[in-house]
Order: structure tokens, then sequence, then C-alpha cells
């Protein structure tokens, strides 16, 4: 809906972009019930396993939220709108309250349980997607809500996206400092450190849209700084795995572990067995 106007026109941007939306609403809230509904389920998972991992199948219902009222000015205006509106509204309720119920998890465990697994470290960067999506999605609420909803929007696009951005950057602090250690005690290349991307870019998108709600330059800034961030991430990420597939060492299995030593025997140092 930003670029494909101009890229294929808008009638067929707005019904591309309808059939993509509603398919990916469907199968992220399919995802959301699903994956918690199975962890319940089938499997015992204890305090100690929780990690940011667990905040993925949730992410979808609020991209939808962020993404849907951008189709909201090309539907006839009163009940077609408003429905699509207070739908996305409801996705960002959803997301929202199942955030704040598996955070404190994953704060609790990293506080009591130590640190994360080297690889597993990157994901606490997870965190800052729920946050920084939401701030956009009020954002986006506010830009197309109507009358008398309007002014209502753009209050809740402000008080809540300035305290949840300050929470983001605390959040931000801690894992940067958790990677900074894992790197030192080891930590090398895997496919978590995509983690470092698409979570920094919802911080990016909600510091320009409280810029623009605010009007303070400094949100312009932090916008920027973090875009820089971001970029720098990606091009890592993408270095390192394109590397990680010509090499093949994404692409092997997890190697065996080595063959316990028969009681009795030892090796020498040339490594014959005797």
């Amino acid at each position: 809906m930003t670029v494909g106007h101009d890229w294929i026109g808008t009638g067929t941007a707005v019904a591309l972009d309808v059939v993509l939306f509603g398919a990916g609403t469907v199968i992220g809230l399919a995802a959301a019930l699903a994956v918690p509904y199975l962890m319940a389920v089938r499997h015992r998972i204890e305090p100690s396993q929780a990690t940011p991992v667990w905040l993925l199948p949730l992410v979808a219902p609020m991209v939808s939220a962020a993404l849907g009222p951008l189709l909201v000015p090309y539907l006839p205006a009163g009940q077609a709108r408003e429905t699509l509106l207070f739908a996305c509204f409801a996705l960002f309720g959803l997301r929202l309250l199942a955030t704040l119920l598996v955070l404190p998890l994953v704060f609790a465990r990293l506080l009591t349980g130590g640190p994360l697994p080297l690889a597993l470290t990157p994901t606490l960067f997870l965190v800052l997607g729920p946050l920084g999506q939401s701030t956009t999605a009020v954002d986006k609420f506010a830009d197309v809500a109507p009358a008398p909803y309007s002014e209502g929007f753009g209050v809740l696009a402000v008080l809540y996206g300035v305290p949840v951005m300050g929470f983001a950057l605390l959040w931000f602090g801690l894992a940067t400092a958790h990677v900074v250690r894992a790197r030192r005690h080891g930590m090398r290349f895997a496919m978590t450190w995509w983690a470092f991307t698409f979570p920094v870019d919802t911080c990016v998108t909600g510091a320009e849209a409280l810029g623009r709600h605010t009007g303070l330059v400094v949100y312009d800034w932090l916008a920027t700084g973090l875009y820089v961030v971001l970029v720098g991430a990606f091009g890592v990420a993408a270095v390192q795995t394109t590397r990680g597939l010509l090499s093949g060492a994404l692409l092997a299995g997890p190697r065996p572990a080595p063959p316990a030593p028969r009681p009795g025997t030892g090796r020498t140092t040339s490594g014959a067995v005797r």
C-alpha cells in the first residue's frame, strides 16, 4: 500500500493487499491459538524453559493490527471502515494482553535461572517486537480513525507510545548487555541473529510515529539511530547467513556425540586404543 500503488497501480495494490492481509491474519490467529494450546496439552514445560521465543506465535496479530489500517481509507465510509478499524484494535488488544502474560515469565526466568544459552541470547531482542509494533499500531489507528474516535486515538498514540518506547529502550540496553557478554563467552553466528532485525525495525517505525504525533525532534533522532543499527544488523546477519549456506555449515545436520569409551580401555597419546 505504501509502494505498490506506484508500481502496479492503486487498484491492483489494494486487491493484492486484501488477499495477503486476510490470509496472513487468519494464519496468524490460528498460530496464536494453536501453539499455546499445544504447549499446554502436549508438552510439559518448566518455568526454567521460558525464553523470548515463546512470543513468536503471538507476533502476527499485532502485525495485522499495524497494517490493517492502511486499508481503511479504501473501504466505504461508515460500517465497513469502522469494522476494520475496530477489528485491528481488537487484534492489538489480543497481542498486548498475551504479551503481558508471557513477558513476566521470560523476565523471571532470566533473573532466577541465569543467562540464556549462548545461541539463544539474541532472542532477547524479540521482546522489542511487540513493544515497537504496538506503538506503531496505535499511531496507525490515530491516522485513519474517523470522528468521534480520532481525538481519542490521537491521545492514545502518545500516552501509550511514550512509556512503551521508554521500556523498549530499557530492554534494548539489557539485551545488548547480554549479547556482549555472550560474545565474550564464545557466542558464534546462528540463525537467532536474525532477531536483531525485525524487532529493531518495529522500534524504528514506533519512534518515527511518536516523532510525528509529539512533534519532538528527539524521536526523529531516535528513529534515525535505530535505523542505522537495523541496517548494520541486517547486513551482518545476511552476510553470515550467506557464508554459512555456501560453506554448508547451516545445512549440516547435528554432529553425533562421540561414543563413550568402554570400561577398561584407554587411549595413548597417539590415539591408539589399548
